[in-house]
C-alpha cells in the first residue's frame, strides 16, 4: 500500500540534492528536486545528456503547476481535468525553475501525476520532481527495473523499493501543446 511506504528516506535524498530511482506514473525514471540545479546537473551526468536536453517534469496538482508556469491556456487546464492517460504539457515559459529544468526557449514539460505513489511522494516533498526515463542516452528506454543498466543504478544516490518486482509498467505520456493558433497539438500520442 502506498499508504505504509515509508517516504522518508525518499524525502531525505531530495533534500539533500540527491537524484532517486523510481517509477514514475510511465515508466522507470530517473528523478531529482526539479527546482535544484546542482541535482539536475546529476542526472545530466548518469543519462550523459547534454546540459540543454530538458526533463519532464512532475507535480500533484494544477495548484502546484501555476507556481511553476507562466500561463495554463483555459483549453490546457479543461484537457488536464479529464484527459486519462498520463499527460505532459510543454508550456511556452517557466517560472521558478532552473534554466537547466527548461528548455532554451523558456518552456517547461510538465505532468500532473495521478499515480498515488507519485503524488504522496511529491506532496511531501512540496516540489515538482524531475522525470526523465532511467537510461543512458543512446540505450533503450527499459520496460521494467529489470531492463535498467546497473551503470544507471549505482548511478543515482537512491533506488526506490517500490514496484520493482512490477513487469507491467505504462507507456510514455501523451506530450501535448498549444500551437500559434491555439490548437492543441501532440508530439507524442
Amino acid at each position: 500500500m502506498v499508504n505504509h511506504y515509508d517516504l522518508e528516506p525518499i524525502l531525505t535524498c531530495l533534500h539533500n540534492g540527491g537524484t532517486i530511482l523510481y517509477p514514475t506514473d510511465t515508466t522507470w525514471g530517473i528523478g531529482c528536486d526539479a527546482t535544484n540545479a546542482g541535482a539536475v546537473a546529476k542526472i545530466h551526468e548518469i543519462k550523459r545528456n547534454l546540459p540543454n536536453q530538458p526533463y519532464i517534469l512532475l507535480v500533484s496538482s494544477i495548484e502546484m503547476l501555476k507556481e511553476y508556469v507562466e500561463y495554463i491556456h483555459p483549453r490546457i487546464e479543461t484537457l488536464l481535468l479529464f484527459h486519462e492517460r498520463p499527460l505532459t504539457i510543454i508550456y511556452e515559459k517557466a517560472k521558478n525553475l532552473p534554466s537547466l529544468s527548461t528548455g532554451t526557449d523558456g518552456s517547461v514539460a510538465i505532468r500532473i501525476t495521478q499515480d498515488p505513489f507519485n503524488k504522496a511522494l511529491i506532496e511531501a516533498f512540496g516540489k515538482p520532481l524531475v522525470a526523465t526515463s532511467a537510461h543512458i542516452v543512446g540505450d533503450p528506454s527499459p520496460n521494467h527495473f529489470g531492463e535498467i543498466s546497473s551503470a544507471v543504478i549505482v548511478g543515482v544516490d537512491f533506488v526506490v523499493k517500490y514496484r520493482t518486482m512490477d513487469k507491467d509498467m505504462n507507456q510514455p505520456s501523451v506530450i501535448a501543446k498549444l500551437d500559434e493558433n491555439e490548437e492543441l497539438l501532440f508530439l507524442r500520442e
